[in-house]
């Protein structure tokens, strides 16, 4: 009977000790909460010419995000560029241009090198645009909007 006792609280304290193991592993299909749409700048400068230039190669993987938003439509592009670690400021460019051209599109836009690290963004027939750098996550890169 003794033994019957010890084996039944043996039990007991395994079967407690795998329900905590359970209850407080995090379970490995949890997703990443999905990323917020960029923030829209506040005050909004027009023009219908930009450049970015690109310095420095990327120290990490990461992403880009601009904001491009015409004067006439109001309406917000968020242009999103995903970089790797050791990708120099010339590719990293070249991918700021090819993002651009396949997430904003050439009509309305005249896409651009100037350079091997500027893009230049010009509005086709006069078109005014706002072009902001919302963020970047890219360690080593830096990156610069101005009117051109």
């Amino acid at each position: 009977m003794k033994t019957f006792r010890l084996m039944l609280a043996g039990a007991a304290l395994l079967s407690s000790t795998l329900a905590f193991a359970q209850a407080t592993t995090a379970p490995e299909t949890a997703a990443a909460p999905a990323a917020a749409p960029a923030t829209p700048a506040k005050k909004l400068s027009y023009t219908d010419d930009y450049r970015i230039n690109v310095n420095h190669d990327a120290d990490s993987d990461g992403q880009i995000v601009f904001q491009v938003v015409t004067k006439k439509d109001p309406k917000t592009t968020d242009v999103t560029v995903t970089i790797k670690k050791g990708t120099s400021e010339n590719h990293v460019a070249d991918a700021i241009k090819k993002a651009f051209v396949e997430q904003l599109g050439t009509k309305g836009y005249s896409i651009e090198m100037d350079g091997d690290e500027n893009v230049v963004i010009e509005g086709s027939g006069g078109k005014q645009y706002s072009l902001v750098l919302v963020s970047t996550t890219v360690k080593g890169v830096k990156v610069s909007v101005h009117h051109d």
